[in-house]
């Protein structure tokens, strides 16, 4: 038995989640047919203004705060509080994508954050105030992802879900460094205050693209779920991701992230001990993401869905292990070519996340998205913490090697179990065959952020 609303990837009628036939879809697909769906296309272009008002916002608040106080602390504090609040939002606000309509969480946490921002932009706002509200801006993050990501499986289907995942993804990084680099440009041209007002028409956008592009679809969680208290909630999402093995696995395989991507976190004294500055420290940053936002879409659309799957494990080990070559202590060339390898390897997360959708139920869908964004990120946080820390002790390349080798032991032991539990490609998460979830013929966790 099928999950409902997911195309057998044969070209088979599918059924909706009322059990209505809704026709077939083809076993491959192009992203030219992904694109021509128009509620996608409103979804990406919302997904772009999204994350990149996001990362304009942090940037814009971190310049403003260094700039009044010159405190490097307190501009570091102003950083974590656009990550911190992916915790609060990811246990207690992503599952309002399963008890409310979709539509309407991402078009309210567009305009609730459109209004926050405008209030940053006020002049002569106390620095608490500033911080306390880029905290509460971020924390609306998490449910808009976790609605976009389920709405997304409610639009597309089989290989045009794989080809739609691989251009969300690789949107939500061309997003993050567009911001970054916007963010910088336009306070050093325009100030704070201007920048600020930008950003907020960002989500103004967003949440016009969604309202006015995407159709209304009922709340996907039935109405005893939702009456369910928080805790509650969370209690069953937990047990609903790690009570499953299959789906305990691709949740850890997907936050591996937090070993590949130590890189970032140790950057610059990397490239000190290399005897370079600042434009070789971006250099290093930039390979870790721009060579996952080439090898995204070309690996999605040319590798066929079952050897996607197949290669997912080993891909995970090879993320890792290559970076134990940084240990031979190289120059700057080639470690931006293993570092870019790395990130290459990482296209494994789209395989990840198909697998890892295919087994959730829709009802359950986006509190389960929460739930793996929220484990990256604070996975990716204690890694970097543990990073700088020991960075102070030896060098930042055997800091890079060491995380490597430790990922790569874990990608090892993760893949082994998967072949285990699901030696034919997937396991309904009940334990039922699902179609072409068990025999691999259809396609995922979000990457860093």
């Amino acid at each position: 038995m099928m999950n409902p609303g997911i195309d057998d990837g044969r070209g088979s009628p599918r059924l909706d989640g009322r059990g209505t036939v809704t026709g077939a879809v083809p076993l491959r697909a192009t992203f030219r047919d992904v694109f021509a769906v128009r509620e996608f296309r409103a979804v990406w272009l919302a997904e772009l203004l999204s994350v990149a008002g996001d990362r304009l916002a942090l940037v814009a608040l971190t310049l403003l705060v260094y700039d009044r106080t010159r405190s490097p602390l307190l501009a570091a504090v102003t950083w974590a509080a656009g990550y911190l609040p992916w915790v609060i939002g990811g246990l207690f606000l992503s599952s309002l994508a399963d008890r409310r309509p979709r539509r309407s969480v991402m078009v309210t946490c567009d305009a609730v954050r459109a209004v926050l921002v405008a209030c940053m932009a006020i002049p002569h706002v106390p620095i608490w105030a500033l911080v306390a509200l880029l905290f509460a801006v971020t924390m609306f993050a998490p449910p808009f992802e976790s609605a976009r990501a389920a709405v997304t499986t409610d639009i597309l289907h089989g290989e045009r879900y794989a080809l739609g995942t691989a251009a969300l993804q690789t949107t939500m990084m061309t997003g993050e460094v567009a911001g970054a680099v916007g963010g910088g440009v336009a306070v050093a041209f325009l100030g704070v205050g201007p920048s600020l007002v930008i950003d907020s028409a960002t989500f103004v956008l967003s949440g016009l693209l969604i309202g006015l592009g995407i159709r209304a679809r009922p709340p996907a969680a039935a109405p005893e779920t939702a009456r369910a208290s928080s805790l509650a909630r969370i209690r069953d999402g937990f047990h609903l991701v790690f009570g499953n093995q299959a789906l305990r696995i691709l949740l850890l395989i997907g936050w591996l992230a937090a070993f590949y991507t130590i890189p970032q976190a140790v950057a610059a004294p990397y490239v000190d001990r290399l005897g370079m500055g600042p434009i070789a420290t971006g250099l290093v940053v930039a390979s870790t993401v721009f060579a996952t936002m080439i090898a995204t879409p070309l690996f999605t659309r040319f590798v066929g869905a079952r050897l996607r799957l197949t290669l997912m494990g080993p891909l995970a080990v090879l993320t890792c292990a290559t970076l134990v070559l940084i240990a031979l202590r190289p120059g700057l060339v080639i470690s931006l070519v293993i570092f870019s390898a790395s990130a290459a390897f990482g296209v494994y997360q789209i395989a990840a996340n198909t697998a890892f959708v295919i087994r959730v139920p829709n009802e359950r869908r986006a509190q389960a998205f929460g739930l793996a964004n929220m484990g990256v990120i604070v996975g990716q946080g204690a890694a970097y913490v543990a990073a700088g820390a020991a960075a102070e002790v030896v060098s930042p390349a055997v800091v890079i090697a060491v995380g490597g080798a430790i990922g790569a032991v874990v990608a090892v032991v993760l893949t082994l179990r998967w072949r285990h539990v699901s030696p034919s490609g997937g396991r309904h998460a009940a334990g039922r065959p699902t179609g072409h979830a068990a025999t691999g013929t259809s396609v995922p966790l979000r990457g860093s952020r």
